[in-house]
């Protein structure tokens, strides 16, 4: 029986197919066929050594990745950089920090009328002269105008407008105009009296979009030593701040003309001058302690020899209709 013809798979053509050696034409071929070898393809066992190298190299750098990155911080290297900081960063001061806090609800308070002619009035308003730059004996006078007749400092303490003062800053004023922090003036008129205490509460007419009444502390854990800060426009200037301590409590004071004494006082030795009485005496969180209303010069030069006086916030929230702490 013939058997089948095998064929190359080289480009040979017919004529190279027989090679030296080859059987003649008509010898039988007993050589068996070769299977041709397939092209190499990745099996199972090369991806499964593949997929074993990838995964042990993902987990040496898993391993190896915090020794070789950020380190985790300490509580010594916290304490250096807070340290660092310190050394190299100037941090405003307790007392910057209290006035900034007050100083929105701090207002300036001028009573307008006929001019006052006691010794007093006149040594303030000569105070006022220099501060604006004017003669120390300049007059304001214009028939028929009103002129300032007394310069203090106020402390909001309602949003709404309620303001506290002095009772003498605005004592026989014919209108009272008060500035906000803003800039902002506006009339304000006297809703309450506590003669014995020397306060006075205002409310102004109009108000700033942003009125930020004061906080106030109660001062029943104070004592001497404390650090304070008083706030006002001495002489008109300002806002003007000034700090100390709490030198005494439960202090007294009569007035220079002998006509009222006030007690229960708080006696600081922050600086403090005409113009600073209304004026809000602070503790280092910007809390108000008290309402600055008097300082002790036993000359007729009314001017800071080292005692204030402020009369403790509990006494003043009361003549404003606010429940004591």
């Amino acid at each position: 029986m013939r058997r089948p013809a095998f064929y190359s798979r080289s480009p040979r053509g017919p004529q190279d197919a027989a090679g030296p050696g080859a059987p003649a034409e008509g010898e039988s071929a007993q050589a068996p066929a070769k299977t041709p070898r397939p092209p190499w393809q990745p099996g199972r066992r090369s991806f499964g050594l593949l997929l074993a190298m990838v995964l042990a190299m993902g987990g040496t750098g898993a391993y190896l990745w915090p020794r070789h990155g950020v380190q985790a911080l300490t509580q010594k290297d916290i304490d250096a950089a807070v340290l660092r900081t310190l050394q190299t960063q100037s941090l405003p001061s307790p007392a910057a920090r209290a006035a900034d806090i007050i100083r929105p609800s701090v207002v300036r308070v001028v009573g307008y009328g006929t001019e006052k002619t006691t010794p007093e009035a006149k040594t303030e308003k000569r105070g006022r002269n220099m501060a604006k730059g004017k003669p120390p004996e300049a007059t304001d006078e214009v028939p028929g105008k009103q002129v300032e007749r007394g310069v203090g400092t106020g402390v909001v303490i309602v949003d709404k407008g309620v303001i506290l003062t002095n009772l003498h800053v605005v004592a026989g004023a014919e209108s009272i105009r008060v500035t906000f922090a803003d800039g902002l003036e506006s009339p304000a008129t006297i809703t309450a009296l506590q003669p014995e205490n020397d306060l006075a509460v205002l409310q102004a007419q109009k108000l700033p979009d942003d009125l930020i009444p004061a906080t106030m502390r109660s001062t029943a854990d104070l004592m001497p030593g404390d650090q304070v800060v008083a706030v006002g426009f001495p002489f008109g200037i300002g806002p003007s701040v000034s700090a100390g301590v709490v030198s005494g409590l439960n202090r007294s004071f009569r007035s220079p003309e002998g006509k009222q004494e006030l007690g229960n006082l708080i006696q600081f030795d922050a600086a403090a001058n005409p113009g600073n009485s209304g004026g809000p005496l602070i503790n280092m969180d910007g809390e108000v302690l008290g309402i600055v209303t008097a300082i002790l010069n036993p000359t007729q030069q009314r001017t800071f020899i080292g005692i204030g006086f402020a009369v403790p916030i509990e006494n003043a929230a009361t003549a404003a209709g606010s429940p004591p702490f």
